[in-house]
């Protein structure tokens, strides 16, 4: 695919890595940048036809929008930012096999989120891509291809799907 579309969001998140070997097996949190790479489902998309700005012809042929678009940036925002403000920002992420998690929620139900998946940046980028990405993305004809995310300015992970949309 030709095109693709990237918009980032910030987020604080605490976690703990159960089973690390060092200090990130403690409680503890991060800054997270969270980038979105969004493609055209291919599923939908109509053979690709080379278009240039100004061209007058129909968008419907190619994997555009009718504006010349992936998707819109507020989009993204409304879909999958806002995802990640609503169930992970200023949260406290657990995984459910960590023996702390019961204990976790106790002391604070509303702020702990129980996850499927140890909560590493490679663990969280493939839940984002493979769970939330379908499910926030369904009925748009646009497919998450990747979350990269910055755990600090130093470090990060990126998930990208393998499969088609």
């Amino acid at each position: 695919m030709a095109f693709s579309v990237t918009r980032y969001h910030d987020i604080s998140c605490g976690h703990r890595v159960h089973g690390h070997e060092s200090k990130c097996a403690h409680l503890h949190g991060h800054n997270y940048r969270i980038h979105f790479t969004c493609i055209p489902d291919e599923r939908h998309a109509a053979p690709t036809q080379r278009r240039f700005f100004g061209d007058s012809r129909d968008a419907s042929t190619g994997p555009l929008d009718s504006v010349g678009r992936v998707i819109d940036f507020s989009d993204i925002k409304a879909k999958l930012c806002m995802w990640l403000e609503d169930n992970w920002d200023h949260k406290f992420l657990v995984w459910e096999q960590d023996p702390t998690a019961p204990v976790l929620l106790q002391l604070d139900p509303h702020g702990v989120v129980v996850v499927p998946f140890n909560p590493t940046a490679e663990n969280m980028a493939q839940y984002l891509v493979d769970v939330v990405g379908p499910r926030e993305l369904n009925g748009t004809g646009v497919h998450l291809l990747a979350a990269k995310i910055d755990e600090t300015r130093k470090c990060s992970a990126t998930y990208a799907s393998t499969g088609g949309a």
